[in-house]
């Protein structure tokens, strides 16, 4: 059987027909929390340049308990987050761990939680956390689904970081090659005005680089408006006439 006949959504789909990764975890903790009838929140964390961060939420409830966690640098959404296992709070009046963040999660109406690993010990790792106003509003049956729904996320996100990698490569490859291009037509402009080869060329142009101590390809696009009083054009190499 397919994942939809279970209700759950086609993740890497629904990746790719998102704007971007952003928007996608937000339809991603929409669709948790509609799959989880006992809860009034859910959450996305994400772990950025070694700080928490909330990605995605929904149902007011999520936003305010992730803070609540990240102000102590402690609770069951970072615990999932750093250790890649699920935590489930069966219920906050009994629980022990975290300090005094149980008590405060109780205060705010909320008796149990759920957190489960995405994309587990990667640059990208996060947490799926779901919070509900009863008492053992998670269950193994009831997690099934979303535990499948975190795992099609993890790929999906794999996914999302190799598109983002392909496009800053294919980015700067695009830079590098017209660096080469206005670096080969300034070249052409001293083998012409010096009558001297190549290499030569460009061992003048790397002096007076360094010498001004501006980057070799700003130095050639100066040099070539200067002479064409308009910017060169990120195109074929400068061939100067016999």
């Amino acid at each position: 059987m397919t994942d939809q006949a279970y209700g759950l959504p086609d993740v890497t789909s629904l990746l790719l027909s998102t704007g971007s990764l952003e928007e996608f975890l937000q339809t991603l903790a929409e669709r948790a929390l509609s799959m989880a009838p006992t809860a009034a929140g859910a959450g996305i964390t994400v772990e950025r340049q070694h700080r928490p961060l909330t990605v995605a939420s929904t149902g007011g409830i999520a936003f305010e308990l992730d803070e609540a966690q990240y102000g102590q640098d402690d609770g069951p959404c970072l615990q999932s987050l750093r250790t890649g296992r699920e935590v489930i709070v069966t219920d906050m009046l009994d629980e022990t761990r975290w300090g005094p963040y149980p008590a405060y999660a109780a205060a705010c109406g909320t008796r149990s939680s759920a957190s489960l690993p995405i994309a587990a010990h990667t640059d990208t790792a996060g947490a799926l956390n779901l919070y509900s106003p009863k008492a053992a509003g998670f269950t193994d049956t009831g997690l099934d689904d979303l535990r499948a729904l975190a795992a099609q996320a993890t790929g999906a996100i794999a996914l999302a970081q190799r598109i983002s990698d392909a496009q800053e490569y294919a980015a700067d490859l695009r830079t590098a090659m017209e660096s080469r291009s206005v670096i080969d037509q300034a070249i052409g402009v001293i083998m012409g005005q010096q009558r001297c080869g190549a290499d030569e060329a460009f061992t003048l142009l790397r002096r007076a680089s360094q010498h001004r101590n501006l980057k070799l390809r700003d130095l050639c696009r100066e040099m070539l408006t200067g002479i064409g009083g308009g910017p060169p054009a990120e195109g074929a190499a400068f061939r100067p006439r016999p």
